[in-house]
């Protein structure tokens, strides 16, 4: 499994770039006032994670505030698990108005990218402890203009992105299972089953409305990949905080 350095050396520049420009064009489109009065002197800060979860989306937020002349240093690496209570993920250097310029954009994608990973992290714990060896895997339930985030903080979870497209697997959805009129868990893997044997090489795909707490009802032995929307639309954000340091 690729780590999280490997996942970050294979986002495109260029693409990180793009997005951190969008975002914060977004974020601030127009001047503003409050800058003029912190100025451009240099300044330190430190980056704050005041919740428990796994660290992810270092690459966006250290976009952003590069695009605002920004430096960061990272104290914890993507991946790294945060205990509760207070953590120090980062130092952050550059000009005053730009630490503050890039602030809330770059802990966004903290909180989304890290809520995404934590609920990965807890899906494939649990798939793990069930005795289970495929693939937990997030689906195209993406929030809009955040995609390459959330599949970056799937991966670094430890589940597999997945679902960049509609063809080459069989999804045997909820809705399926109900046209068989079988009770749900003995039409899913009985269906499986049968798949499995037909075509021993085709890859069977769970999916529609599981969660943490209904997966181990998927896992089954002809079952290879169960996706999960939850871990991108439902994950809650982890709280970040900037902290800017006296002195110079």
């Amino acid at each position: 499994m690729a780590t999280p350095l490997d996942l970050w050396a294979q986002l495109p520049p260029h693409k990180l770039q793009a997005l951190a420009r969008a975002w914060l064009e977004e974020d601030a489109p127009a001047p503003d006032p409050a800058s003029s009065t912190v100025g451009r002197a240099p300044r330190r800060a430190e980056l704050l994670c005041k919740s428990e979860g796994v660290l992810a989306g270092a690459p966006f937020a250290e976009a952003a505030w590069g695009e605002t002349g920004c430096r960061v240093t990272w104290r914890v690496t993507d991946g790294s698990p945060l205990p509760p209570g207070r953590t120090v993920v980062a130092e952050v250097e550059g000009p005053a108005a730009g630490l503050l310029l890039a602030e809330r954009v770059a802990l966004n994608c903290l909180g989304r990218c890290s809520g995404v990973a934590t609920a990965a992290a807890r899906a494939v714990t649990v798939a793990r402890g069930a005795g289970w060896a495929g693939t937990v895997a997030g689906t195209r339930k993406t929030t809009p203009g955040f995609r390459l985030a959330e599949k970056y903080a799937l991966a670094v979870g430890g589940a597999d992105p997945h679902r960049y497209g509609l063809g080459g697997l069989l999804m045997l959805k909820d809705n399926h299972l109900l046209a068989a009129r079988a009770p749900l868990e003995q039409a899913l893997h009985a269906a499986a089953g049968a798949v499995k044997a037909a075509h021993p090489r085709v890859t069977v795909e769970a999916s529609g409305g599981i969660d943490a707490e209904t997966l181990p009802h998927f896992l089954g032995p002809h079952i290879d990949v169960v996706s999960m929307g939850c871990l991108t639309h439902g994950a809650a954000a982890l709280d970040f905080a900037l902290r800017v340091l006296p002195g110079g």
